[in-house]
């Protein structure tokens, strides 16, 4: 007989022992009951990828585990991990999918409690998406731990999968229609009964007609209050829970206080009953909330579609036996140097460098641009961008981790979830502003009890829904996940998320010159010999060995000129500057003309020479190169011009080569010849006369002004170094891009500004009016659905 292995863990199945799980259609034997609730609880939780892809078996488990816990549990499995987390600063990172939030007090209530866990470096919450950014060190707080604290406050979180997401919506809204389905022909009903009720009241109705009549209204009423209005009362236990206040904590209140008050009128056959005000009124709140829901489920969708863009497998080319076969793995477990194939129509599974094939690419995920980008052996491609036409072979030369589309997801997220001052200010205001709307209904109620007592429950229970500060808390959240979402379909990407609150004040623009305001692509039109033991082919094949070390714009001109026969030790890439080194035990230097000159004399009829090559401080030759303007420069500079926005040339490049470019595009200033310590002191001086600056460039020679710059902005061709240091990337490497940025940055902020305006209008006036008896409940419910109807719709307009 042949033994059974559990599909989990491997082991050996024991004899007689009948357990299994339905896995991708097919029951899989378990070995205890342990693995049996973890493989269940991985099913359940839509990760059976990690069976699919997983590179060795699991951990056995402990079948005395709670069962409370064995949903979390198996979270903590560093294969299963790989699927959903990032290696972070010695920290994992992940993007967890919360249910169960529905306003942004849910938001402030979960980063709250989770801010109290020792081991959380940063939690971030975006109550418009949904979902929440979360850095942990692993050593001292485990993601299960990080999940139960979660599922303790009333939330449940699960790592997000951008498909998961929309079954969760879809679920989501038919709970909704549910909900408003059973209240609404509820409430029709009770409302046809309140009219024989108010009729009643003319003609001396039998009591034991209106007994009946109150108890029909009572029975049906009940399931509005309990199903209907079922996601109030968790929330607003959620917080009393956590010891916090929230939206939901008066809706429900008042719910609860009308339907006790009406069912101790029904039983004891004394006071008015309030069943169809009361149904209505839970009817229309839904509705409000159901709006609501569709408006931030339309910004979350948009959102997610990154996400969809993730390739969930490669196909990846192995040696064996000599014969290269080709086998189908998860593309997150893809690593450096992979090898792997892609086929017209695939989605390319990692950054890498194409080895063999041509194609045309689509990036318009990333880029904005929707005409293909013809690519072939030597350029670079990204995961998440589709193949066309031609056979791909890339080698990978960025983790899954480390990906284009990945960083570009994980920044998305932090920037969305980035609180600016204001909103800081505004969740402080919310919180506080709860616990008023609690005691002035509380003063309002005694007052009216006094003065008017046939009035006063009305009036309390209007002033308890009024003026509830929804709008207040999604006044930002919004309008943020809305305005980053746009950049990012534009081919604009936000790595730090305080730039759209500098953007609208910044007043001047810095730039670099090469690979910015022109294209970067050099091409060498001249070499003057100026040492006759070198000729023009030894002296190219020298430089081209020194500037392979070098990312600058200028060093790709000597690309093709690289002779691997000559190699050059003891390199150092001096920023701004140049390069040098040792061949055969002579010192080489290349670069400007101004670096040079510092250990040696240079003739002025070389200033209009880019770079220079020196062997042992003796002068051998003198390269002169040329270079395109970028499209869109005049055009945008002329628009900053208009716009009273101050631009400067800040170049490392000699005076003849600003002086040439000057002659072309006109800014309004321009430094030439200036080192690293020279553009940080420029950056400086113009800060300190009182201007905000962004700083636009592309090098290695430009990180570090980018740190002194209020805003830091990166073009998509730039180097590494450049990027990682940016504030924002270009990905689409057109200048145009900038108007754009600042526009929608200033859009954003003008509707943050709008939101605020009119959420704060709206509880100053609604306030007084509900205290002084003027608004009815239905008044009230409308009014409060509106406000936060009117904040989310005004933020979706950022998408269009």
């Amino acid at each position: 007989m042949n033994n059974k292995n559990c599909f989990h863990c491997g082991e050996i199945v024991p004899p007689g022992f009948s357990l299994s799980v339905l896995i991708d259609n097919k029951m899989q034997d378990m070995c205890c009951i342990g693995c049996q609730a973890v493989a269940t609880a991985i099913v359940e939780n839509n990760l059976e990828d990690y069976y699919r892809f997983r590179s060795e078996k699991g951990n056995k488990v402990d079948a005395q585990v709670p069962d409370s816990l064995l949903n979390n549990q198996f979270i903590d499995d560093e294969n299963l991990q790989t699927e959903f987390t990032f290696d972070v600063d010695n920290c994992k990172e992940t993007i967890l999918s919360i249910d169960g939030m529905s306003c942004a007090a849910c938001a402030w209530l979960i980063e709250k409690q989770l801010s109290q866990q020792s081991g959380i470096a940063k939690i971030q919450v975006n109550a418009t998406t949904q979902r929440a950014t979360v850095v942990w060190q692993n050593e001292l707080i485990k993601l299960s731990d990080i999940l139960t604290a979660i599922n303790q406050i009333g939330y449940q979180a699960l790592p997000f999968k951008a498909n998961l997401a929309e079954q969760r919506n879809k679920q989501q809204a038919k709970a909704f229609i549910r909900r408003l389905g059973v209240s609404g022909i509820l409430t029709m009903q009770v409302m046809m009964i309140a009219f024989g009720l108010y009729f009643g009241a003319f003609s001396d109705l039998a009591e034991h007609n209106l007994a009946y009549l109150r108890g029909t209204s009572f029975v049906l009423t009940l399931p509005i209050v309990t199903f209907g209005a079922f996601p109030f009362y968790t929330g607003a236990i959620s917080a009393l829970k956590a010891r916090r206040l929230s939206m939901d904590v008066p809706v429900s209140i008042a719910i609860v206080l009308a339907f006790c008050a009406s069912t101790w009128a029904t039983f004891t056959r004394s006071g008015e009953v309030y069943f169809e005000s009361l149904a209505m009124f839970t009817f229309l709140l839904l509705i409000g909330k159901y709006l609501e829901f569709r408006a931030r489920a339309k910004a979350a969708e948009v959102s997610a579609n990154l996400l969809k863009l993730m390739p969930l497998t490669a196909t990846k080319l192995l040696t064996v036996n000599n014969q290269v076969q080709e086998q189908v793995i998860s593309a997150k477990q893809l690593e450096l140097t992979d090898i792997v194939i892609v086929k017209p129509g695939e989605t390319i599974p990692g950054d890498g460098l194409i080895l063999t094939g041509q194609s045309s690419v689509n990036e318009a995920m990333l880029t904005g641009e929707h005409s293909p980008v013809q690519k072939s052996k030597g350029a670079t491609v990204f995961a998440g961008t589709v193949n066309g036409d031609g056979n791909l072979t890339i080698e990978i030369i960025k983790t899954n981790s480390d990906s284009f589309l990945t960083n570009l997801i994980r920044l998305s997220e932090s920037a969305q979830a980035h609180k600016p001052a204001i909103a800081k200010l505004s969740d402080r205001i919310a919180q506080y502003f709860v616990a008023l709307i609690l005691l002035t209904a509380i003063a309002t109620s005694i007052y009216w009890t006094i003065h008017s007592p046939e009035e006063a429950f009305w009036i309390t229970l209007s002033v308890l829904v009024a003026t509830c500060p929804c709008a207040l808390s999604l006044a930002t959240p919004t309008a943020l996940t809305c305005g980053t979402i746009r950049l990012n379909k534009d081919g604009i990407m936000i790595k730090n998320a305080h730039v759209l609150e500098t953007m609208p004040k910044v007043n001047c623009f810095a730039f670099d010159k090469t690979g910015t305001l022109t294209n970067g692509v050099f091409a060498i039109t001249k070499v003057n010999l100026l040492n006759k033991q070198y000729d023009k082919e030894s002296v190219l094949a020298i430089a081209a060995a020194l500037e392979a070390h070098s990312e600058h714009p200028l060093a790709k001109a000597f690309n093709q000129y690289r002779n691997h026969d000559i190699n050059v030790n003891d390199v150092e890439v001096v920023p701004g500057c140049g390069v040098k080194g040792t061949k055969d035990g002579h010192q080489i230097c290349i670069g400007k003309i101004s670096w040079i000159e510092e250990s040696l004399s240079v003739d002025a009829c070389y200033n209009k020479s880019q770079c220079l090559l020196t062997v042992d401080n003796i002068l051998v030759a003198a390269f002169y190169m040329q270079d395109t303007l970028r499209t869109n420069t005049k055009s945008v500079i002329n628009s900053m011009r208009l716009s009273n926005i101050e631009t400067m040339l800040i170049s490392g490049d000699n005076k003849a080569g600003v002086n040439g470019f000057n002659q072309q595009v006109k800014l309004d200033q321009s430094f030439d010849t200036c080192s690293a310590n020279d553009k940080l002191k420029i950056l400086a001086d113009k800060q300190n006369a009182g201007k905000t600056v962004a700083m636009v460039g592309d090098g290695v020679n430009d990180s570090p002004v980018f740190a002194q710059a209020h805003v830091s902005i990166a073009m998509g061709s730039g180097t590494e170094i450049a990027k990682s240091g940016a504030d924002v990337i270009l990905v689409n490497n057109h200048l145009a891009s900038l108007l754009r940025l600042k526009a929608i940055a200033l859009k954003t902020s003008n509707i943050v500004k709008q939101n605020f305006a009119w959420a704060l209008a709206y509880n100053a006036i609604i306030l007084p009016l509900a205290v002084c008896g003027f608004i009815t409940p239905y008044m009230a419910v409308l009014g409060m659905s509106a406000s936060s109807i009117i904040v989310v719709t005004n933020s979706l307009r950022l998408l269009k």
